[in-house]
């Protein structure tokens, strides 16, 4: 594990810019700024697991917007302003005037007065959620032209319909870890395969945050899925254009058996095919309850049909050395404990659950050094003076 020291000399040696700008899409930011995030989020979790405080901010509001229920990501979101001395305050637009139809230009400036980041989960509606991120985005920018706002507070998604970035973020630091660096994740065999799951509506943003996070680092990535359940294809096709940029390698196939064979990490998850999210998202803007019940019933039936798509010992046993690293975002789908049938048996998820809860343990930081990295215009200077600080109160 890296000295502070060491962590604070890396991290002042990458180039970011991302003051008093949104955090959207990992694929919008340069390589050298990502690795600028996951050493400052390395260099917060050190300072809190040794009780020390990485406070920046005297005074400023973080917003959080969750347009889907949430554990990990809003506990994450809460810790992370806590952890840096900015007050919270969530949105619930049932209890707002947005219930009365004020407009979204409207809400962004009025929540946004002492507010230094905003962060939204939006993942329901595919074509919606990073369109509605953007949205706010703009308004938030009128209103600082304006005069409106002294600062354009940042936002960051917390989960849009395209992407997931913190959680890609925090499995790409995981990585990091369980591996012992970036570098040596080069080359590695990861798995991102559907799962079979009970339910049928879960977003694409999982899927599609990893293949276009973890295609830049070099990583061998096979993405594994029954015929239909196709991801957006804009991203998939992103995907192989980053992985021959970065010497690696992308490949799409129907089989899972076929994703874990040598496989060095898997990460089965169930998600709703992107022509099912494209149906589902009109019906739910019509409320259409028949429509949905009936998109539902289908939905269910073709998912029974792929109940062998689950991530048992036998599967595991394909997988390099018979090892290979379980990941998951989390809740997952265990058979038998959470439902009959699922994503995972409860033998590999109870042999892994340790490290899935190590996985989730990175979001706070990363959302931390979002934060960080958005709102402090000299991030360097900032970083070195709280470590200096955690020091001198050791003495």
């Amino acid at each position: 594990m890296p000295t502070l020291a060491a962590n604070l000399k890396a991290f002042q040696g990458l180039k970011t810019d991302l003051f008093e700008k949104d955090f959207l899409l990992t694929w919008e930011h340069p390589e050298e700024e990502l690795r600028a995030i996951i050493t400052l989020a390395d260099t917060l979790k050190t300072l809190h697991k040794q009780g020390k405080s990485f406070r920046a901010f005297d005074t400023g509001l973080a917003i959080s917007i969750f347009r889907d229920n949430s554990t990990r990501t809003r506990f994450s979101f809460a810790s992370a302003a806590n952890a840096m001395g900015l007050g919270l305050s969530d949105l619930d637009e049932e209890k707002s005037q947005v219930a009365h139809g004020e407009t979204v230009r409207e809400t962004a400036n009025m929540i946004s007065f002492l507010t230094e980041v905003i962060g939204i989960r939006d993942d329901m509606f595919l074509g919606e959620g990073h369109t509605y991120m953007k949205e706010v985005g703009d308004a938030l920018t009128d209103g600082a032209n304006h005069d409106v706002l002294h600062r354009r507070p940042s936002i960051i998604n917390l989960q849009c319909d395209v992407d997931h970035p913190t959680q890609a973020m925090a499995d790409l630091a995981w990585l990091k870890e369980h591996f012992g660096s970036l570098e040596a994740l080069k080359g590695k065999k990861i798995a991102m395969t559907w799962a079979y799951s009970p339910s049928y509506g879960k977003p694409l943003s999982v899927p599609q945050g990893i293949i276009g996070l973890m295609t830049r680092f070099g990583m061998d990535l096979r993405l594994a899925h029954p015929e239909g359940y196709d991801l957006i294809p804009e991203v998939v096709a992103l995907a192989g254009k980053q992985a021959l940029k970065s010497g690696g390698k992308f490949s799409v196939s129907n089989s899972m058996d076929e994703a874990f064979k040598g496989a060095d990490i898997v990460y089965p998850k169930s998600w709703a095919p992107y022509h099912v999210m494209e149906r589902r998202t009109e019906l739910l803007k019509t409320s259409d309850q028949a429509g949905l019940k009936q998109l539902e019933k289908e939905c269910l039936a073709n998912n029974a049909k792929h109940k062998d798509w689950e991530c048992t010992r036998a599967k595991m046993d394909l997988t390099a050395e018979k090892k290979a690293l379980y990941m998951h975002c989390l809740p997952a789908d265990i058979t038998d404990v959470s439902c009959k049938a699922g994503e995972v048996s409860a033998e590999v998820f109870e042999q892994y659950r340790i490290p899935t809860y190590q996985e989730a343990a990175y979001k706070p930081f990363i959302i931390s050094a979002l934060m960080f990295l958005t709102r402090l215009k000299d991030p360097g200077a900032k970083l070195e003076q709280i470590i200096k600080r955690s020091q001198n109160l050791s003495l």
